[in-house]
């Protein structure tokens, strides 16, 4: 079961002053998370030692930011967030913040509204979804996410070190409240109880203007209509087929992912340098693609395929970032390096695909 989100009533067991970090105990067996204190603003306190910012023994609401990735614990933040499906309320941030992804006259509007209603003990960033929400909407989600953060905040002191004290939606639960409304159009499942669960949760989200449909043929299972089986198995491998013959090769390692883009079978009859534009091009959308789907993360490497014409390389940069503004995951494309190398980061959060289907076997064994 992922944490990530969890909120814990969590206690400092080390403080590393050359890492400016502590390491905070969140479960009673044990487990703990990194916290990095250049982050730290105004951490909420159940007990306080000592009169240093942070003492070992102190402790604190924390929120699981990052997941455990390898070798490395959890990230750990006191900036508390709780997540709504057009508001994000945070609690060390007192900002407002709104999605880049709005037109600019819905960012002004909804800014004029919020700035009217939020406290300063707390700030706010307006999701993409917001964009088709009316404002009564828009308000009663700030009210029930404040009166959330605020009954935490007063009920954490008489709870226990180790409490579990918020835990967001996980599985395919946060897969809804993170998707594009706008974008869906049928839902489908052959899960009796997921098809409830996501009824209900519609039913309260009158922009979702889709359908949800219950999936009912026994002698095709769902899973085997989609062949969901070889999508996952396609999801793994390294060589990934582009429709025009061309492919990739996406490699990571421990530092970084590599990812190469070949012409592989592509045999067009077009001069070389229109034939790899294309191939290129092609091979931005797919990559994009990739990376959600693999949930790929950290530094990514792309050495697309040569091109001498610098309008061309602006061609390509220009659809590569179109495409990766798609990822609800924070994208970074840096820049084309003077080897001719594509270099971008992708926020970690969770786990890769291959992490979490290699955890999944190991519990099933």
């Amino acid at each position: 079961m992922s944490i990530l989100g969890n909120i814990y009533i969590g206690r400092v067991s080390n403080v590393v002053k050359n890492l400016n970090a502590a390491f905070i105990q969140i479960t009673a067996d044990g487990g703990q998370g990194y916290y990095p204190m250049e982050k730290q603003k105004n951490p909420i306190f159940t007990k306080k030692i000592g009169k240093k910012p942070l003492c070992i023994g102190d402790e604190l609401l924390v929120q699981v930011e990052k997941e455990a990735m390898k070798t490395k614990d959890p990230v750990l933040s006191t900036n508390l967030n709780f997540t709504g499906n057009y508001l994000v309320l945070t609690t060390e941030n007192t900002k407002l913040g709104i999605s880049s992804k709005l037109e600019h006259d819905a960012r002004l509007h909804f800014r004029e509204l919020l700035e009217a209603h939020k406290k300063d003990e707390y700030g706010l960033i307006v999701r993409t979804n917001a964009k088709n929400a009316a404002d009564n909407e828009i308000l009663q989600e700030l009210e029930e996410l404040e009166q959330e953060f605020m009954h935490i905040k007063e009920t954490a002191v008489h709870k226990t070190c180790f409490s579990l004290i918020h835990q967001p939606e996980h599985g395919f639960r946060k897969t809804l409240q993170d998707a594009d409304l706008a974008s869906l159009t049928e839902i489908v499942t052959d899960d009796r109880e997921a098809y409830l669960s996501i009824t209900s949760y519609y039913e309260k989200n009158p922009n979702f203007a889709g359908q949800v449909r219950m999936y009912e043929d026994p002698m095709l299972p769902l899973f085997k209509l989609y062949s969901l089986e070889r999508e996952l198995r396609d999801a793994l491998r390294e060589r990934v087929w582009l429709k025009s013959g061309a492919y990739l090769v996406i490699q990571p390692t421990e530092a970084l992912t590599v990812i190469d883009v070949n012409s592989g079978k592509n045999i067009a009859k077009k001069s070389a340098a229109e034939n790899f534009k294309k191939i290129n091009l092609e091979a931005a959308g797919e990559i994009a693609r990739q990376l959600r789907l693999r949930n790929i993360s950290g530094i990514c490497i792309v050495d697309f395929i040569n091109m001498d014409s610098e309008e061309a390389k602006a061609e390509l940069m220009h659809a590569f970032r179109t495409e990766l503004k798609k990822d609800p995951v924070p994208v970074q494309l840096i820049d084309i390096t003077k080897l001719g190398l594509v270099e971008l980061t992708r926020k970690k959060v969770q786990k890769t695909l291959r992490e979490q289907i290699n955890f999944q076997k190991s519990v099933d064994e």
